[in-house]
């Protein structure tokens, strides 16, 4: 596949369900990257899919009608103080590694979640992951920590690394809204 080849982005449908898990599942079968033991079926993805797409966002990347990789974003924690928040993904196929798509993806996530009103995203990376690092760095999250040994796949734990990425002109000054936090 060609850098300067046609890659379009869209937003995800069921139909999808079936390439997406292909590549997923790959993850999950043979690195660390996803935490999930069992392949997904087409049917449970399928439904993640659905689920996302009520609140959320779900995009893929295609080239030449075939889906490349993937991004979607949904609910960081379950109280209501965080749901500003959203934590991302980002899975791409194999032989579409490094070609740019993780870059596209994300910056089409970013403006959907800006969007939707979602002020910070937090991408969360097992590693080790350079790939997935550089690609935080570049679309602009900061890292803010690591989690040593919170994950075990195959046999060994497995650290894990924040990052975070802040809508540019989000007020940092919430006494506007919410006075009584000064006093």
């Amino acid at each position: 596949m060609d850098r300067q080849q046609d890659i379009s982005i869209r937003r995800a449908v069921s139909a999808d369900a079936a390439a997406i898990a292909a590549i997923y599942n790959g993850y999950v079968e043979t690195t660390i990257i996803s935490f999930e033991t069992e392949p997904v079926s087409v049917g449970e993805m399928a439904q993640r899919i659905a689920d996302r797409l009520t609140r959320y966002d779900w995009l893929v990347a295609e080239h030449e009608g075939r889906l490349i990789g993937y991004a979607y974003y949904g609910q960081f924690r379950t109280r209501a103080a965080y749901d500003h928040v959203v934590e991302s993904t980002v899975y791409i196929a194999e032989d579409a590694i490094r070609l740019g798509v993780g870059r596209r993806l994300y910056a089409e996530l970013l403006n959907s979640a800006q969007n939707k009103g979602f002020r910070e995203i937090i991408g969360v990376i097992a590693l080790p992951n350079d790939a997935s690092e550089q690609l935080h760095e570049r679309m602009g999250f900061t890292l803010v920590g690591r989690l040593p040994k919170v994950g075990h796949k195959f046999g060994r734990y497995i650290d894990v690394s924040f990052w975070q990425w802040s809508l540019p002109d989000a007020s940092e000054d919430l006494t506007e809204n919410h006075p009584e936090e000064t006093r």
